[in-house]
């Protein structure tokens, strides 16, 4: 616990200067060009709109196809809290030059759905959807070690934004029977940052073709 609370200090040491520092240029123009969604899984339901049990209300499929027409096409920015963000991951460091990459799976959760890159073609041995990586490259500030990366993704450290466009629902078959849905988007941009302190860990933008 000790050394869990002198990198804490670290951190919060760092704050000030961190917090000025500016969000790269190119994601703050996806950023600024977006509609804020305050909540991911309302918003998946009303996309989505399975219209199953509860939900199965007069005029649902309507609405829902309403709601598709509205938003496809549509670039959305979703912020997703330290808490929340699982699909981020540690992966290959570079010690001699303070270089790594994080790993992202493009499934982000909200409620009985899930946003993702593109649509998933399949399954796994468990009937999770199967998603390629998106890898984040950046390098550490100066004054963090190894060490410190580390703990941001075991003590969920790090905070993700992120500028989507949906363009439609994808069904795959669900393990033991019946169908899981979700909602294909194209990811515009991804920003890691540290989530007490705003300093940003790597921008994921797609590769131009």
């Amino acid at each position: 616990m000790k050394a869990i609370s002198l990198w804490w200090a670290a951190v919060c040491v760092l704050a000030p200067a961190l917090a000025l520092a500016d969000v790269d240029p190119r994601f703050a123009q996806l950023r600024d060009a977006a509609e804020p969604l305050g909540s991911l899984g309302t918003f998946l339901d009303k996309y989505v709109g399975e219209c199953s049990g509860l939900l199965a209300g007069d005029g649902c499929r309507e609405n829902a196809a309403a709601f598709r027409k509205r938003y496809d096409g549509k670039k959305l920015y979703l912020i997703i809290g330290e808490e929340s963000a699982t699909m981020v991951a540690p992966g290959p460091y570079q010690p001699g030059t303070g270089d790594y990459i994080i790993h992202v799976t493009p499934f982000f959760a909200g409620g009985n759905y899930a946003l993702t890159h593109n649509a998933p073609r399949r399954t796994d041995a468990n009937g999770n959807p199967v998603m390629p990586l998106l890898d984040v490259e950046g390098t550490i500030p100066e004054g963090w070690n190894a060490s410190m990366f580390q703990r941001l993704f075991s003590m969920r450290g790090v905070r993700a934004q992120v500028v989507f466009t949906p363009s439609g629902v994808w069904t795959l078959p669900k393990k033991g029977g019946g169908k899981i849905y979700g909602v294909a988007a194209r990811i515009d941009g991804i920003l890691l940052t540290v989530g007490r302190t705003g300093e940003p860990l790597g921008l994921w933008l797609p590769r131009k073709k």
